[in-house]
């Protein structure tokens, strides 16, 4: 078998084209510009690079492999930027189809909890729950063209277009080169963070939903179930208070506060409208920071045997790795001998 990879320098498709490796399984990776050398180190794979919108380019990696993961996309939680991001998180999923069905290929689709409904501790979501107007995400512009490509995905499945969708939770682990769902361990480590966001999030191990991935393609799905690969529903303020305490840092004790909130929207979306770019704090992300982002594993645990690491070894070795990597190791022991979830409210 023969894979390929798109996104392969975030971190759950670098994870993903590691496993692949492990297995004996070659890939094709698309790059848009050329990385450093480390983050393909030890992988198997072919690197092309280009854009993942050229037709031409994506027809001949598809005809090239027996399997295609999609895990490329853009994060951007806010108001603007919305034609680039559908053109990465809808076009590209259009193109990549398209070409899937000419050549019979399966087509796995890395889509996103942020699609689905929020949930509540006590009632989490999972990929049938109704969206309503109490449980619906934020309309950013993410939320917006990550949906409109599992749209397109959906659509094409009755042209013959063979695969399946997975919606991770928050990701955490090793290889996460950028980082993205690491910097808020990086934030963390470089100065004291006091205030936390009053929503919370799914928090899984890339290295989890990768393996039952490829799991997945290995026993042949292809009908277009969806899936949801999160892990352990907690509040921000718990995250954030369990990654400063490994880190040896001062853990948050307050809540943003409302006046705090209208400020940081205020300024947020103004500056795009002084000519500036959006940046990550705005309205959009505010507000999504908010929500109970919780959701129930319950149909990958049944049908795919997807299972959780200890959430305590997924944050003792990616704040390790981080550590390592992007802050130089100075911190000697990011696994803090003294943390206590039981002291965390």
């Amino acid at each position: 078998m023969k894979a390929f990879v798109t996104g392969g320098t975030g971190l759950f498709g670098n994870t993903i084209l590691r496993q692949l490796t492990e297995r004996g399984v070659s890939a094709i990776s698309l790059v848009r510009n050329d990385p450093a050398a480390e983050v393909f180190d030890g992988i198997d794979t072919e690197l092309i690079k280009g854009n993942v919108l050229d037709p031409d380019l994506i027809d001949d990696a598809v005809s090239r492999s027996d399997v295609v993961i999609h895990s490329a996309g853009l994060i951007h939680l806010g108001w603007t930027r919305l034609d680039e991001s559908m053109r990465i998180n809808r076009d590209a999923v259009k193109v990549i189809a398209d070409a899937c069905i000419r050549h019979d290929r399966r087509f796995i689709l890395v889509g996103s909890v942020n699609t689905l409904a929020t949930g509540t501790l006590d009632s989490p979501s999972d990929e049938s729950t109704p969206i309503t107007d109490q449980n619906d995400q934020t309309p950013c512009v993410y939320v917006v063209s990550k949906r409109a490509g599992v749209e397109e995905f959906r659509r094409r499945l009755a042209s013959g277009l063979k695969g399946f969708v997975i919606h991770p939770g928050y990701l955490l682990g090793p290889w996460d080169w950028k980082p993205s769902s690491g910097r808020m361990v990086v934030e963390i480590a470089n100065k004291p963070v006091w205030f936390y966001a009053l929503g919370g999030c799914s928090v899984c191990d890339a290295r989890d939903v990768a393996a039952t991935t490829i799991r997945t393609i290995e026993s042949g799905r292809d009908d277009g179930r969806e899936y949801v690969l999160a892990g352990e529903n907690m509040s921000y303020k718990t995250l954030w208070t369990e990654m400063a305490l490994r880190l040896g840092r001062p853990t948050p004790r307050f809540a943003i506060g409302r006046f705090n909130r209208f400020l940081g929207s205020l300024i947020g979306d103004l500056k795009p409208r002084l000519g500036g770019r959006e940046g990550d704090i705005n309205s959009a992300s505010i507000q999504m920071s908010e929500l109970l982002h919780y959701h129930d594993s319950t149909r990958a645990r049944k049908e795919l045997n997807y299972t959780n690491r200890p959430i305590s070894e997924t944050l003792d070795e990616s704040i390790q790795w981080i550590n390592e990597v992007h802050l130089g190791g100075q911190f000697s022991d990011p696994r803090n001998a003294y943390f206590d979830t039981a002291s965390i409210d």
